[in-house]
């Protein structure tokens, strides 16, 4: 496959999860899915990335420690990049670290899939649009598989 066909199947695979309920540590389509599994489910499933499971991780894990243990995953598979591109993964600050995420679907504006708690569900949303995500305190990172060293 090429980029734009291995871009294209990640977001096709993050729009099939629209509407699956939130639920820590879940990863089965139409049942429960975190935001940490939802981007894992993505990769794993269009055959990007080997399977491999972080869990078990408490729900509030983020409000009480300041290790990047999201980003660790996120960083031996991808590079930071500036501009988001579909297919790219994007996180953002919540308690002391990075501890939410989602796959970039549109650069702009720029739109993501994500498990949203708040929402209770997988949602697609306008970033520009979330005024909590979009808060500056968020400090959101864009990160690439493409950019990352060679697989």
């Amino acid at each position: 496959m090429t980029e734009a066909e291995q871009r294209a199947a990640v977001v096709a695979e993050a729009r099939s999860w629209i509407g699956t309920p939130y639920h820590n540590c879940a990863d089965i389509k139409g049942v429960g899915v975190d935001c940490g599994m939802l981007l894992i489910r993505c990769f794993v499933d269009t055959g990007l990335c080997a399977p491999f499971d972080p869990r078990p991780y408490p729900p509030d894990w983020h409000l009480h420690r300041g290790d990047e243990r999201y980003l660790g995953f996120v960083f031996d598979r991808c590079a930071e990049t500036q501009e988001g591109a579909p297919g790219d993964v994007i996180v953002f600050r919540y308690g002391r670290c990075y501890s939410h995420g989602g796959i970039v679907t549109n650069a702009a504006p720029l739109r993501f899939v994500h498990a949203y708690w708040p929402c209770k569900q997988v949602v697609e949303e306008d970033l520009s649009r979330s005024l909590k995500l979009s808060h500056p305190d968020r400090a959101a990172k864009l990160f690439s598989y493409w950019k990352s060293v060679p697989k």
